[in-house]
């Protein structure tokens, strides 16, 4: 069992909730390619964690946390930052395929999409040749429809493509960083730099802010079913070397008022089913929202994570990261492919440690973060088209 203080368990807030007053806090940056998402978070327990998230195209802001299962020593209260891609990710797919056969005529019955995403970890964290990598993404499309079957697999390659992420997924985008040590700017080593000037460390501006409404979401349903591909086990996700495969899953379908429901599973490490919703009109978080938390999320698990293995003393860790995507290629009516502009993360480090410390802690981090590794990855979707 983890020795450590479970915050999120204690907390009688919902795990997510819309900010009550979230747009006097957190706003997203002045947007360069229609659309611009501002994620804020801070670390609280080990690997648990909370973050604000401001979406130019939702105009909200929500609270979003996070927890690793036992592979990390956690304790499973939220879901673990690769989930929040996954959902985010599938969930603008179903946005954009439905945006097309709208405008190409074609009528949808009913679908749903499973999405499978995979992700390397190979090497040592004490030799820095520890390395995280993203695979390509499977993709199957379970369509109702009259439609032939080549039309709908070009619908729905052409989802993929007209998604926002797509600026992320497709190409090799190094993500830019700063790094504040004990409240002072260091300059990094290997990360390359962001060209502009620095926020305030956002650890006060989160701490203690109000729900607009309590729904309970996400919610948890058990384990995920356990495969022939899992290796975890207690803490084994710490282990100094690692050669190891990850797999998340996200099932989307619509419920009838057109919110998505993402069912999430976790397969390697084994951990948790949990149900999500998403949505463009503000009902729950909407797509670019769950993908900038992930990214940030995912990051910030490999700088608690990097410390634990190294045996140094990490107080807190907390990020502010931007991101600019374009909008749908369909839903935003461009008619173009998503396009992205590389991840900023202003990172701060609370830590008696010396500056050195904080530049490999930077340096790992990003190394060994999956989801850094899928925007400098180019990939590809394998799509399968199930019809009925």
């Amino acid at each position: 069992m983890a020795g450590h203080e479970n915050i999120l368990g204690a907390d009688p807030r919902p795990s997510f909730f819309p900010v009550e007053h979230g747009s006097d806090l957190l706003a997203p940056p002045p947007d360069r390619l229609g659309q611009a998402v501002r994620f804020a978070a801070r670390s609280l327990s080990v690997m648990q964690k909370e973050g604000l998230v401001a979406s130019s195209a939702s105009g909200q802001v929500w609270r979003l946390v996070s927890d690793e299962g036992a592979y990390l020593d956690g304790f499973n209260e939220a879901p673990c930052p690769l989930s929040f891609l996954t959902v985010g990710m599938v969930s603008s797919y179903m946005t954009e395929l439905l945006a097309l056969a709208q405008q190409r005529g074609i009528t949808l019955r009913r679908v749903e999409l499973v999405q499978d995403n995979y992700y390397t970890m190979k090497g040592s964290a004490l030799k820095g040749t520890m390395t995280g990598g993203a695979k390509d993404i499977e993709l199957e499309a379970r369509i109702d429809s009259d439609a032939d079957a080549d039309t709908l697999r070009a619908l729905v390659y052409d989802a993929v493509a007209a998604s926002p992420l797509n600026g992320l997924m497709r190409g090799e985008k190094d993500s830019l960083f700063t790094l504040t040590h004990k409240g002072r700017q260091v300059i990094p080593d290997k990360a390359k730099p962001v060209q502009r000037d620095v926020p305030p460390d956002p650890a006060d501006l989160i701490e203690g802010v109000h729900p607009l409404s309590a729904e309970e979401m996400p919610r948890r349903a058990g384990m995920s079913p356990l495969t022939d591909e899992a290796t975890s086990s207690q803490g084994s996700s710490l282990a100094e070397e690692q050669d190891r495969v990850l797999h998340i899953r996200g099932i989307c379908t619509l419920r009838e008022d057109g919110v998505k429901q993402v069912e999430q599973q976790l397969f390697n490490p084994h951990g948790s089913i949990f149900h999500f919703l998403c949505d463009e009109e503000g009902r729950a978080p909407d797509a670019i929202s769950y993908m900038a938390a992930g990214i940030g999320f995912c990051f910030m698990t490999q700088l608690g994570r990097y410390a634990k293995i190294a045996k140094k003393h990490l107080d807190a860790y907390n990020i502010v990261q931007d991101i600019h995507f374009s909008p749908g290629g369909a839903s935003g009516g461009t008619g173009e492919a998503g396009k992205a502009d590389p991840v900023e993360t202003h990172v701060y480090l609370h830590s008696d440690e010396n500056a050195e410390f904080a530049r490999a802690a930077l340096d790992m981090g990003e190394q060994t973060c999956f989801l850094h590794a899928f925007c400098r990855t180019d990939l590809k979707a394998r799509v399968k088209v199930v019809k009925g």
